[in-house]
């Protein structure tokens, strides 16, 4: 196997006495789709903000495509190659398809901001934020809303808008928080095949509370509860495993 493109080491985060995430290690690693699991409260969206710089751990390291990224902010992992979605919708409503594809494509641009001549040029006339831009509505199948207004979109293409607002910035990895969240049958079956072309691309980190997407998308799954792993493995050992059986699926342990 290859090296991972995104490595955690024993991550912790500590709110005052309470332990959040406790000693979490994981490794994602392209062409697979990652999925954190567990019932409310167990920390899942905690680890997802200390690995895309969104929270700094109280402990542990983080490793991106190689390189110690231990304590970078979330907008200097996002211009080294990390992306992530959140649990609710973060789009620009006023506007439409295109121009949100185009504000999410020049904050791969560090420098941009300091180049005077920058301000003055229109952002349809950038040809690399435009192509970046054009890339993402062609992967998210989002081509035939382009000049659309995303308020008046449905809540599925919304989401969609936003993980094609993530891939603008041309990302390695993808943290995904509940992409499926509050979307019917038809949408979220759109999310999955979405989400399975993106795959061969990306290393994907999926949290998700849809066990049919999780285990129709899924390589590898790690199950959290009150903080802690207790399982790591393929969707067949997982569904097996009895702690799991007995902490998340509300099954009995034989």
């Amino acid at each position: 196997m290859t090296e991972p493109l995104l490595e955690a080491k024993h991550l912790s985060k500590r709110f005052g006495g309470l332990l959040a995430v406790n000693g979490v290690s994981l490794s994602l690693f392209k062409d697979q789709i990652h999925a954190v699991i567990g019932p409310n409260g167990a920390g899942k969206t905690t680890l997802t903000h200390l690995l895309s710089g969104d929270i700094a751990a109280t402990q542990g390291e983080l490793w991106l495509k190689g390189q110690s990224v231990t304590g970078w902010p979330h907008h200097r992992l996002s211009l080294h190659g990390l992306g992530r979605s959140y649990q609710k919708t973060n789009v620009f409503l006023p506007l439409t398809v295109w121009d949100n594809l185009m504000l999410a494509a020049q904050a791969k641009d560090a420098l941009a901001p300091f180049n005077p001549l920058w301000w003055f040029s229109r952002a349809d006339q950038q040809a690399a934020v435009a192509q970046r831009a054009d890339r993402a509505l062609q992967l998210s199948g989002l081509t035939g809303v382009k000049e659309k207004t995303a308020a008046i979109l449905s809540h599925g293409i919304q989401r969609q808008l936003e993980i094609a607002m993530v891939l603008a910035t041309e990302p390695d990895v993808l943290l995904l928080d509940e992409p499926l969240a509050g979307m019917g049958a038809a949408e979220a079956e759109t999310m999955v095949a979405l989400l399975q072309s993106l795959k061969k691309d990306h290393a994907m980190l999926l949290v998700e509370h849809d066990m049919d997407a999780v285990f129709a998308l899924a390589d590898v799954l790690t199950v959290m509860v009150n903080g802690t792993v207790i399982a790591t493995g393929t969707p067949e050992a997982i569904r097996s495993d009895a702690k799991v059986q007995a902490a998340y699926l509300g099954e009995a342990t034989p």
